[in-house]
């Protein structure tokens, strides 16, 4: 009888375990994956565009990356959103209607709304559709902040920063609002910004990686009280000390790959040598598309959720 106590209890304290490490990742920042080319994919595609896969069997997870070498003539990546009447359409359905090699989910936006309408900043071709978020309420206080945006320009480079609006114009801030649970932080001076011209922008958040470092401020723009930290599947970008565009995405919600918090997801980017990285929208959303095969399988499932924007790289 006591043995079968025993039994009963380890079991439960295996299963305890088990659901704490899919609740809240490795609780470790130092692991590392292993990457392989995709040879039958990069036989087809531009010197400037590779694509990888990471399995790692010992913490359940897959992961794959493209590394887009934005210095090349041929390469420009821009931001791109639906042209259904609904605002949505699908990851796949964007690369075959766009004819583009490489493409991935972009930014957050209101599933419940018909036309979808955008969270944050969306900026494309140098129009701006939405503004970037001012101000969120928790617990019924006002939180005022800056949050993260990806930007592409007309000479291809690549940038992140926190940004704002004002009118039709996007600006830079060297550092977020201060905000800290129930202690809304106090508005910056505008000394601390500058004008952000880039022709296409995409809000995300929170940023993962600033200047080489792991650097996640999800007080500071707001996520905490969401479930944005919390291990999900996962679609992120980061920028090389080069200059090239990292795409990243990590599946999750299934057996052989649970998916990541942010911690692990900034640590992935990091040994990838991204100097700037940044979150984009993820779970269900998470879907990469190259040479027109899904790659994922988003949130465990073999039909993609539509989506409103995205991040395309055209090979001229």
């Amino acid at each position: 009888m006591k043995r079968y106590l025993l039994l009963v209890i380890l079991i439960v304290f295996a299963l305890s375990a088990c659901d704490s490490s899919d609740n809240n990742g490795l609780g470790n920042d130092e692991f590392h994956l292993k990457w392989t080319p995709i040879d039958s994919i990069n036989k087809d595609l531009s010197d400037g565009i590779k694509v990888y896969q990471s399995i790692h069997i010992g913490i359940n997870l897959r992961a794959w990356y493209v590394h887009v070498k934005e210095s090349h003539d041929e390469i420009e990546s821009r931001v791109v959103i639906s042209s259904d009447v609904d605002g949505r359409e699908t990851v796949s359905d964007f690369a075959s209607r766009l004819n583009v090699p490489v493409i991935i989910n972009g930014g957050y936006f209101r599933m419940d709304l018909n036309p979808a309408r955008h969270v944050g900043i969306l900026k494309v071709d140098g129009e701006l559709i939405h503004s970037a978020t001012s101000s969120v309420i928790r617990d019924e206080q006002r939180f005022y902040l800056h949050r993260s945006a990806i930007g592409f320009d007309d000479n291809n480079k690549v940038g992140i920063q926190w940004v704002s609006t004002q009118g039709d114009s996007v600006f830079s801030w060297d550092k977020p609002i201060r905000n800290q649970p129930n202690i809304p932080g106090a508005k910056l001076d505008t000394a601390h910004r500058s004008l952000w011209n880039y022709r296409d922008v995409l809000g995300g958040g929170p940023i993962l990686i600033r200047d080489g470092e792991i650097n996640i401020p999800i007080d500071e723009e707001v996520f905490f009280g969401t479930s944005i930290p919390q291990v999900h599947p996962r679609t992120a970008a980061g920028i090389t000390k080069y200059g090239d565009l990292i795409l990243l995405l990590v599946d999750g919600r299934q057996l052989i790959s649970r998916g990541v918090n942010l911690q692990e997801l900034a640590q992935i980017l990091k040994d990838l040598g991204c100097v700037q990285a940044i979150n984009l929208d993820g779970g269900g959303s998470s879907a990469l598309v190259v040479n027109n095969i899904l790659l994922n399988r988003p949130a465990g499932k073999t039909t993609e959720r539509e989506v409103m924007s995205a991040i395309a790289v055209f090979d001229k």
